[in-house]
Protein backbone atom coordinates (compact mmCIF):
# COMPACT_ATOMS: atom_id res chain seq x y z
CA UNK A 1 0.00 0.00 0.00
CA UNK A 2 1.75 3.46 -1.09
CA UNK A 3 2.53 5.69 1.94
CA UNK A 4 0.25 8.73 1.99
CA UNK A 5 2.15 11.93 1.65
CA UNK A 6 3.59 14.25 4.26
CA UNK A 7 1.40 16.93 2.90
CA UNK A 8 -1.22 17.76 0.65
CA UNK A 9 0.30 17.80 -3.25
CA UNK A 10 0.05 20.92 -4.35
CA UNK A 11 -1.50 20.35 -8.07
CA UNK A 12 -4.35 18.69 -5.76
CA UNK A 13 -4.95 22.05 -3.82
CA UNK A 14 -2.94 24.92 -3.54
CA UNK A 15 -4.84 26.55 -0.18
CA UNK A 16 -4.73 23.09 1.26
CA UNK A 17 -1.05 22.58 0.81
CA UNK A 18 -0.16 26.17 1.75
CA UNK A 19 -2.31 25.39 4.99
CA UNK A 20 -0.41 21.62 5.84
CA UNK A 21 2.68 23.43 5.23
CA UNK A 22 2.54 26.15 7.68
CA UNK A 23 1.38 23.49 10.50
CA UNK A 24 3.71 20.80 9.77
CA UNK A 25 6.68 22.96 9.59
CA UNK A 26 5.59 24.85 12.64
CA UNK A 27 5.52 28.01 11.21
CA UNK A 28 2.33 29.27 12.95
CA UNK A 29 -1.27 28.45 14.50
CA UNK A 30 -4.54 30.28 14.74
CA UNK A 31 -5.03 32.42 17.15
CA UNK A 32 -7.58 31.89 20.19
CA UNK A 33 -9.49 35.39 18.47
CA UNK A 34 -10.88 34.71 14.82
CA UNK A 35 -8.06 36.25 11.84
CA UNK A 36 -5.44 36.03 15.01
CA UNK A 37 -2.15 33.76 14.91
CA UNK A 38 0.53 32.56 16.97
CA UNK A 39 3.89 32.36 15.25
CA UNK A 40 6.10 29.84 16.12
CA UNK A 41 9.92 29.89 16.83
CA UNK A 42 10.30 28.26 13.50
CA UNK A 43 8.51 31.05 11.55
CA UNK A 44 9.92 33.87 14.15
CA UNK A 45 13.15 33.43 13.23
CA UNK A 46 12.58 33.64 10.07
CA UNK A 47 10.84 36.81 10.50
CA UNK A 48 13.48 37.78 12.58
CA UNK A 49 15.87 37.37 9.97
CA UNK A 50 13.74 39.46 7.46
CA UNK A 51 13.95 42.04 10.26
CA UNK A 52 17.74 42.17 10.69
CA UNK A 53 18.25 42.74 6.75
CA UNK A 54 15.15 44.83 6.05
CA UNK A 55 16.21 47.17 9.00
CA UNK A 56 20.32 47.40 8.02
CA UNK A 57 18.83 48.44 4.53
CA UNK A 58 16.43 51.27 5.93
CA UNK A 59 19.17 52.66 8.62
CA UNK A 60 21.50 52.96 5.73
CA UNK A 61 18.97 55.51 3.90
CA UNK A 62 19.32 57.86 7.68
CA UNK A 63 16.14 56.81 9.02
CA UNK A 64 15.94 55.89 12.84
CA UNK A 65 13.97 53.69 14.62
CA UNK A 66 11.37 54.94 17.20
CA UNK A 67 7.84 53.56 18.53
CA UNK A 68 4.40 55.30 18.56
CA UNK A 69 1.12 54.15 20.63
CA UNK A 70 -0.94 51.20 19.53
CA UNK A 71 -4.15 53.09 20.78
CA UNK A 72 -5.30 56.01 18.75
CA UNK A 73 -7.89 58.60 19.44
CA UNK A 74 -10.74 58.10 16.93
CA UNK A 75 -10.55 61.97 16.24
CA UNK A 76 -7.69 61.69 14.36
CA UNK A 77 -8.71 59.23 11.83
CA UNK A 78 -11.15 61.87 10.98
CA UNK A 79 -8.39 64.44 9.74
CA UNK A 80 -8.13 62.88 6.69
CA UNK A 81 -11.19 62.38 4.36
CA UNK A 82 -9.66 59.59 2.33
CA UNK A 83 -7.82 57.92 4.86
CA UNK A 84 -10.60 57.31 7.26
CA UNK A 85 -12.97 55.93 4.30
CA UNK A 86 -10.18 53.31 3.13
CA UNK A 87 -9.58 51.69 6.72
CA UNK A 88 -13.54 52.16 7.82
CA UNK A 89 -14.18 48.62 7.50
CA UNK A 90 -11.01 47.24 9.09
CA UNK A 91 -10.71 49.50 11.95
CA UNK A 92 -11.04 47.60 15.81
CA UNK A 93 -12.55 50.09 18.71
CA UNK A 94 -11.73 50.28 21.77
CA UNK A 95 -14.64 51.61 23.70
CA UNK A 96 -14.30 51.06 27.61
CA UNK A 97 -10.79 51.00 29.89
CA UNK A 98 -10.59 50.28 33.72
CA UNK A 99 -14.38 49.21 33.92
CA UNK A 100 -15.69 52.46 32.42
CA UNK A 101 -16.54 53.85 29.06
CA UNK A 102 -14.41 56.01 27.62
CA UNK A 103 -14.64 59.52 27.24
CA UNK A 104 -13.29 59.32 23.33
CA UNK A 105 -13.00 56.00 21.78
CA UNK A 106 -9.53 54.55 20.61
CA UNK A 107 -8.52 53.11 17.47
CA UNK A 108 -6.15 50.00 17.49
CA UNK A 109 -3.64 50.82 15.28
CA UNK A 110 -4.14 50.04 11.38
CA UNK A 111 -1.70 52.02 10.50
CA UNK A 112 0.16 55.06 12.07
CA UNK A 113 0.36 58.19 9.82
CA UNK A 114 -2.18 59.72 12.30
CA UNK A 115 -0.53 59.82 15.52
CA UNK A 116 2.60 59.99 13.79
CA UNK A 117 1.31 63.08 11.96
CA UNK A 118 0.56 64.59 15.20
CA UNK A 119 3.69 63.92 16.59
CA UNK A 120 5.51 65.31 13.04
CA UNK A 121 3.56 68.66 13.88
CA UNK A 122 5.21 69.12 16.90
CA UNK A 123 8.77 68.03 16.07
CA UNK A 124 9.04 70.10 12.74
CA UNK A 125 9.53 73.97 13.44
CA UNK A 126 12.24 74.78 10.49
CA UNK A 127 13.61 73.47 7.35
CA UNK A 128 16.68 72.47 9.94
CA UNK A 129 14.43 69.58 11.27
CA UNK A 130 14.00 68.19 7.56
CA UNK A 131 14.01 65.74 6.05
CA UNK A 132 12.79 63.68 9.11
CA UNK A 133 12.96 60.25 8.72
CA UNK A 134 11.61 57.44 11.02
CA UNK A 135 10.55 53.91 11.35
CA UNK A 136 8.27 51.71 13.52
CA UNK A 137 8.60 47.85 13.92
CA UNK A 138 5.30 46.98 15.59
CA UNK A 139 1.91 44.95 15.18
CA UNK A 140 -1.18 46.92 13.41
CA UNK A 141 -5.06 45.18 13.65
CA UNK A 142 -7.13 45.13 10.58
CA UNK A 143 -10.41 43.12 11.22
CA UNK A 144 -9.89 40.31 8.62
CA UNK A 145 -12.84 38.76 7.36
CA UNK A 146 -11.45 35.96 5.05
CA UNK A 147 -8.09 34.99 7.40
CA UNK A 148 -5.25 32.80 6.30
CA UNK A 149 -2.28 32.47 8.23
CA UNK A 150 0.19 35.01 7.12
CA UNK A 151 -1.43 36.46 4.05
CA UNK A 152 -4.74 38.07 5.60
CA UNK A 153 -4.87 38.25 9.60
CA UNK A 154 -6.42 40.46 11.88
CA UNK A 155 -3.07 41.59 13.55
CA UNK A 156 -0.17 40.77 11.79
CA UNK A 157 3.46 42.46 12.18
CA UNK A 158 5.13 44.67 9.81
CA UNK A 159 7.34 47.92 9.85
CA UNK A 160 6.05 51.31 8.65
CA UNK A 161 8.18 54.20 7.31
CA UNK A 162 6.83 57.84 7.74
CA UNK A 163 8.98 60.86 6.10
CA UNK A 164 8.71 64.48 5.78
CA UNK A 165 10.65 66.71 3.58
CA UNK A 166 11.22 70.08 1.85
CA UNK A 167 10.00 69.56 -1.51
CA UNK A 168 7.93 67.21 -3.40
CA UNK A 169 10.90 66.25 -5.63
CA UNK A 170 12.32 65.33 -2.44
CA UNK A 171 9.45 62.72 -0.91
CA UNK A 172 9.22 61.65 -4.60
CA UNK A 173 12.67 60.32 -4.75
CA UNK A 174 12.67 58.78 -0.76
CA UNK A 175 9.62 56.71 -1.68
CA UNK A 176 11.10 55.20 -5.19
CA UNK A 177 14.59 54.86 -3.55
CA UNK A 178 12.53 52.90 -0.38
CA UNK A 179 10.57 50.51 -3.27
CA UNK A 180 14.34 50.20 -5.40
CA UNK A 181 17.12 50.13 -2.70
CA UNK A 182 15.71 48.97 0.52
CA UNK A 183 12.34 46.25 -0.81
CA UNK A 184 13.18 45.03 -4.15
CA UNK A 185 17.01 45.09 -3.24
CA UNK A 186 15.77 42.88 -0.42
CA UNK A 187 13.71 40.34 -2.22
CA UNK A 188 15.92 39.86 -4.98
CA UNK A 189 18.87 39.18 -2.98
CA UNK A 190 17.78 38.13 0.67
CA UNK A 191 14.54 36.38 -0.65
CA UNK A 192 15.17 35.67 -3.76
CA UNK A 193 12.70 36.30 -5.13
CA UNK A 194 11.54 37.69 -8.34
CA UNK A 195 9.11 40.44 -8.65
CA UNK A 196 7.97 43.34 -10.47
CA UNK A 197 8.28 46.65 -9.25
CA UNK A 198 5.31 48.90 -11.06
CA UNK A 199 2.85 51.97 -10.39
CA UNK A 200 -0.46 51.40 -8.30
CA UNK A 201 -3.44 52.49 -10.29
CA UNK A 202 -5.81 55.37 -8.60
CA UNK A 203 -8.35 52.91 -7.65
CA UNK A 204 -5.34 50.61 -5.95
CA UNK A 205 -2.99 53.48 -4.27
CA UNK A 206 -3.17 53.76 -0.38
CA UNK A 207 -6.26 55.60 1.28
CA UNK A 208 -4.67 59.09 1.57
CA UNK A 209 -1.81 59.05 -0.85
CA UNK A 210 -0.99 60.53 -4.45
CA UNK A 211 1.10 57.63 -5.49
CA UNK A 212 1.97 54.31 -4.32
CA UNK A 213 4.91 51.60 -5.71
CA UNK A 214 4.61 48.41 -5.47
CA UNK A 215 6.43 44.66 -5.98
CA UNK A 216 4.51 42.22 -6.60
CA UNK A 217 5.69 38.74 -6.57
CA UNK A 218 4.09 35.30 -8.94
CA UNK A 219 3.15 32.56 -6.12
CA UNK A 220 3.70 28.93 -7.16
CA UNK A 221 0.17 28.52 -8.22
CA UNK A 222 0.40 31.65 -10.46
CA UNK A 223 -1.69 34.47 -8.58
CA UNK A 224 -0.19 37.89 -7.84
CA UNK A 225 0.80 38.81 -3.94
CA UNK A 226 1.84 42.05 -3.42
CA UNK A 227 4.79 42.22 -1.33
CA UNK A 228 5.64 45.49 -0.36
CA UNK A 229 4.51 49.23 -1.05
CA UNK A 230 6.24 52.87 -0.97
CA UNK A 231 3.77 55.57 -0.65
CA UNK A 232 3.90 59.34 -1.62
CA UNK A 233 1.58 60.98 0.51
CA UNK A 234 1.93 64.74 -0.94
CA UNK A 235 0.54 66.69 1.54
CA UNK A 236 -2.80 65.63 2.60
CA UNK A 237 -1.83 64.44 6.02
CA UNK A 238 0.61 68.05 6.40
CA UNK A 239 -2.83 69.44 5.81
CA UNK A 240 -4.98 67.73 8.14
CA UNK A 241 -2.17 68.10 11.00
CA UNK A 242 -0.90 71.14 10.10
CA UNK A 243 3.06 69.80 9.94
CA UNK A 244 4.84 72.75 8.43
CA UNK A 245 8.15 74.21 9.20
CA UNK A 246 9.83 77.70 8.05
CA UNK A 247 11.70 77.51 4.99
CA UNK A 248 14.78 79.39 4.59
CA UNK A 249 13.40 82.93 3.02
CA UNK A 250 11.41 82.61 6.57
CA UNK A 251 7.94 81.59 4.81
CA UNK A 252 5.74 79.15 6.30
CA UNK A 253 5.48 75.55 4.32
CA UNK A 254 3.77 72.47 4.84
CA UNK A 255 5.68 69.43 4.66
CA UNK A 256 5.53 66.83 2.09
CA UNK A 257 5.40 63.27 3.26
CA UNK A 258 5.68 59.36 2.28
CA UNK A 259 5.37 56.28 3.83
CA UNK A 260 5.93 52.96 3.26
CA UNK A 261 5.69 49.56 4.92
CA UNK A 262 5.99 45.73 4.69
CA UNK A 263 4.64 42.52 6.76
CA UNK A 264 4.90 39.14 8.27
CA UNK A 265 3.01 37.79 4.71
CA UNK A 266 6.60 38.16 3.49
CA UNK A 267 6.79 34.49 5.34
CA UNK A 268 3.62 33.50 3.76
CA UNK A 269 5.53 34.47 -0.22
CA UNK A 270 8.47 32.37 0.78
CA UNK A 271 5.90 29.61 1.07
CA UNK A 272 3.85 30.23 -2.07
CA UNK A 273 6.98 30.89 -3.83
CA UNK A 274 9.69 28.38 -3.09
CA UNK A 275 7.48 25.53 -1.81
CA UNK A 276 7.65 22.31 -3.13
CA UNK A 277 5.48 18.85 -2.17
CA UNK A 278 8.11 18.40 0.77
CA UNK A 279 7.91 21.91 2.16
CA UNK A 280 10.00 24.75 2.64
CA UNK A 281 12.67 25.97 0.72
CA UNK A 282 14.32 28.64 2.34
CA UNK A 283 16.88 30.68 0.46
CA UNK A 284 20.44 30.62 1.94
CA UNK A 285 20.84 34.40 2.66
CA UNK A 286 17.88 34.10 4.59
CA UNK A 287 17.60 31.42 6.48
CA UNK A 288 18.67 30.67 10.47
CA UNK A 289 19.86 27.23 9.96
CA UNK A 290 21.88 27.52 6.80
CA UNK A 291 23.19 23.74 7.35
CA UNK A 292 21.88 20.77 9.85
CA UNK A 293 24.65 18.16 10.77
CA UNK A 294 22.69 14.94 11.59
CA UNK A 295 23.89 11.90 13.90
CA UNK A 296 22.39 9.10 12.24
CA UNK A 297 23.30 6.82 15.20
CA UNK A 298 24.09 7.50 19.04
CA UNK A 299 27.29 5.87 18.49
CA UNK A 300 30.25 8.42 20.58
CA UNK A 301 32.59 8.88 17.54
CA UNK A 302 29.64 9.69 15.62
CA UNK A 303 28.42 12.23 17.79
CA UNK A 304 32.06 13.70 18.57
CA UNK A 305 32.60 14.32 14.77
CA UNK A 306 28.74 15.45 14.47
CA UNK A 307 29.74 18.45 17.03
CA UNK A 308 33.17 18.67 15.74
CA UNK A 309 31.92 19.08 12.16
CA UNK A 310 29.01 21.86 13.45
CA UNK A 311 31.46 23.92 14.81
CA UNK A 312 34.12 23.71 11.75
CA UNK A 313 31.29 24.91 9.83
CA UNK A 314 30.20 27.87 12.48
CA UNK A 315 33.76 29.04 12.50
CA UNK A 316 33.03 29.38 8.51
CA UNK A 317 30.57 31.89 8.81
CA UNK A 318 27.73 28.72 8.28
CA UNK A 319 24.59 29.16 10.45
CA UNK A 320 24.55 25.67 11.46
CA UNK A 321 22.48 23.67 13.93
CA UNK A 322 23.87 19.93 14.95
CA UNK A 323 20.82 17.29 15.60
CA UNK A 324 22.29 14.95 17.87
CA UNK A 325 18.86 13.67 19.24
CA UNK A 326 19.29 9.80 18.25
CA UNK A 327 16.71 9.11 20.49
CA UNK A 328 14.56 10.50 17.83
CA UNK A 329 14.74 8.38 15.12
CA UNK A 330 16.46 9.53 12.02
CA UNK A 331 13.68 9.41 9.52
CA UNK A 332 11.31 11.58 11.19
CA UNK A 333 14.13 13.67 12.15
CA UNK A 334 15.38 14.03 8.29
CA UNK A 335 11.82 14.47 7.28
CA UNK A 336 11.21 17.64 9.39
CA UNK A 337 14.30 19.28 8.58
CA UNK A 338 13.08 19.12 4.73
CA UNK A 339 9.87 19.98 5.57
CA UNK A 340 11.34 23.54 7.34
CA UNK A 341 13.63 23.90 4.04
CA UNK A 342 17.18 24.19 5.75
CA UNK A 343 19.13 24.16 2.58
CA UNK A 344 21.74 21.32 3.20
CA UNK A 345 21.40 18.47 5.37
CA UNK A 346 24.91 16.80 6.30
CA UNK A 347 23.92 13.29 7.47
CA UNK A 348 26.60 10.98 9.33
CA UNK A 349 26.40 7.44 10.58
CA UNK A 350 29.18 5.05 11.54
CA UNK A 351 30.10 3.59 7.86
CA UNK A 352 30.32 7.52 6.60
CA UNK A 353 32.92 7.72 9.52
CA UNK A 354 35.09 4.89 8.39
CA UNK A 355 34.79 6.54 4.96
CA UNK A 356 35.97 9.54 5.88
CA UNK A 357 32.58 10.86 4.43
CA UNK A 358 28.84 12.16 5.09
CA UNK A 359 26.15 12.28 3.25
CA UNK A 360 25.29 16.05 1.25
CA UNK A 361 21.48 16.46 1.20
CA UNK A 362 20.58 19.41 -1.26
CA UNK A 363 17.11 21.17 -0.45
CA UNK A 364 17.04 23.49 -3.04
CA UNK A 365 17.88 21.79 -6.17
CA UNK A 366 16.90 18.26 -4.49
CA UNK A 367 19.71 15.11 -4.70
CA UNK A 368 22.24 13.49 -1.98
CA UNK A 369 25.84 12.78 -2.85
CA UNK A 370 29.03 11.65 -0.49
CA UNK A 371 31.48 14.16 0.35
CA UNK A 372 34.50 13.64 1.93
CA UNK A 373 34.45 15.37 5.48
CA UNK A 374 37.80 17.02 4.40
CA UNK A 375 36.02 18.82 1.45
CA UNK A 376 32.50 19.70 3.59
CA UNK A 377 33.61 23.00 5.47
CA UNK A 378 35.13 24.87 2.16
CA UNK A 379 32.36 23.50 -0.36
CA UNK A 380 29.45 24.50 1.57
CA UNK A 381 29.51 28.45 1.02
CA UNK A 382 29.63 28.04 -2.66
CA UNK A 383 26.95 25.39 -2.40
CA UNK A 384 24.59 28.06 -0.52
CA UNK A 385 25.32 30.79 -3.03
CA UNK A 386 24.67 28.38 -6.11
CA UNK A 387 21.31 27.17 -4.13
CA UNK A 388 20.60 30.94 -3.69
CA UNK A 389 21.21 31.46 -7.23
CA UNK A 390 18.94 28.94 -8.68
CA UNK A 391 15.60 29.71 -6.18
CA UNK A 392 15.84 33.28 -7.91
CA UNK A 393 16.38 31.86 -11.31
CA UNK A 394 13.44 29.45 -10.76
CA UNK A 395 11.45 32.18 -9.70
CA UNK A 396 11.71 34.56 -12.93
CA UNK A 397 11.32 31.78 -15.07
CA UNK A 398 7.66 30.67 -13.49
CA UNK A 399 6.72 34.23 -13.88
CA UNK A 400 7.95 35.01 -17.64
CA UNK A 401 6.83 31.38 -18.48
CA UNK A 402 2.88 31.92 -17.36
CA UNK A 403 3.15 36.14 -18.27
CA UNK A 404 1.12 36.60 -21.68
CA UNK A 405 1.12 39.91 -23.61
CA UNK A 406 -2.78 40.47 -24.61
CA UNK A 407 -4.25 43.42 -26.33
CA UNK A 408 -8.17 43.04 -25.73
CA UNK A 409 -9.74 42.54 -21.90
CA UNK A 410 -11.08 39.42 -23.20
CA UNK A 411 -7.43 38.01 -23.42
CA UNK A 412 -6.79 39.72 -19.84
CA UNK A 413 -9.53 37.75 -18.13
CA UNK A 414 -8.29 34.27 -19.84
CA UNK A 415 -4.74 34.47 -18.86
CA UNK A 416 -5.31 36.14 -15.26
CA UNK A 417 -8.42 32.94 -14.62
CA UNK A 418 -6.15 30.23 -16.26
CA UNK A 419 -3.12 30.43 -13.54
CA UNK A 420 -0.93 33.31 -15.25
CA UNK A 421 -0.44 37.02 -15.32
CA UNK A 422 -1.22 38.74 -18.47
CA UNK A 423 0.06 42.35 -19.52
CA UNK A 424 -2.29 44.51 -21.52
CA UNK A 425 -1.74 47.97 -22.87
CA UNK A 426 -3.00 50.52 -20.34
CA UNK A 427 -4.70 52.38 -23.18
CA UNK A 428 -6.78 49.31 -24.33
CA UNK A 429 -7.83 48.77 -20.57
CA UNK A 430 -8.32 51.91 -19.01
CA UNK A 431 -10.22 52.93 -15.56
CA UNK A 432 -13.72 51.37 -16.86
CA UNK A 433 -12.32 48.09 -18.27
CA UNK A 434 -10.27 47.83 -14.39
CA UNK A 435 -13.66 48.40 -12.64
CA UNK A 436 -15.15 45.43 -15.12
CA UNK A 437 -12.22 42.86 -14.08
CA UNK A 438 -13.57 42.94 -10.38
CA UNK A 439 -16.41 40.57 -12.06
CA UNK A 440 -13.93 38.04 -12.75
CA UNK A 441 -11.94 38.47 -9.35
CA UNK A 442 -9.26 40.11 -11.33
CA UNK A 443 -6.97 43.06 -10.40
CA UNK A 444 -4.45 45.33 -11.93
CA UNK A 445 -1.63 44.31 -9.93
CA UNK A 446 -0.06 47.48 -11.15
CA UNK A 447 1.30 49.54 -13.87
CA UNK A 448 4.69 49.59 -16.03
CA UNK A 449 6.60 50.84 -19.06
CA UNK A 450 6.86 48.50 -22.16
CA UNK A 451 10.38 47.66 -21.22
CA UNK A 452 9.29 46.88 -17.23
CA UNK A 453 10.23 49.74 -15.61
CA UNK A 454 8.27 52.00 -13.38
CA UNK A 455 6.52 54.77 -14.91
CA UNK A 456 6.67 58.65 -13.44
CA UNK A 457 3.40 58.90 -14.27
CA UNK A 458 -0.22 56.80 -14.16
CA UNK A 459 -1.26 57.95 -17.39
CA UNK A 460 1.69 58.17 -19.99
CA UNK A 461 1.56 56.67 -22.99
CA UNK A 462 2.95 53.12 -23.57
CA UNK A 463 1.88 52.15 -19.73
CA UNK A 464 1.11 48.43 -19.19
CA UNK A 465 -0.79 47.59 -17.04
CA UNK A 466 0.05 44.38 -15.18
CA UNK A 467 -3.15 41.94 -14.58
CA UNK A 468 -3.93 39.02 -12.23
CA UNK A 469 -5.76 37.09 -9.67
CA UNK A 470 -4.40 37.65 -6.14
CA UNK A 471 -4.09 37.16 -2.64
Amino acid sequence: MAKAPVLTPRADDFPRWYQDLITKAELADNGPVRGTMVIRPYGYGLWERMQAEMDARIKETGTQNAYFPLLIPESYLAREADHVEGFAPELAVVTHGGGKELEEPAVVRPTSEMIINEYFSKWVQSYRDLPLLINQWANVVRWELRPRLFLRTSEFLWQEGHTAHATYEEARDFAAHIHRQVYEDFMLNVLAMDVVPGRKTVKERFAGAINTLTLEGMMGDGKALQMATSHELGQNFAKAFHTGYLSKDGRQELVWQTSWGSTTRMIGALVMMHGDDNGLRVPPRLAQIQAVVLAIKGDEPVLAKVRELGDRLKAAGVRVHVDDRTDTPFGRRAVDWELKGVPVRIEIGPRDLENGAAMLVRRIPGGKEPVSLDALVPLLPEILEEDQALLLRQSRERRESRTTEVSTFEEAVEAATTGGWARIPWAALGEEGEAKLADHAVTVRCLVTEDGSVPDDGDAPGNVAVVARAY
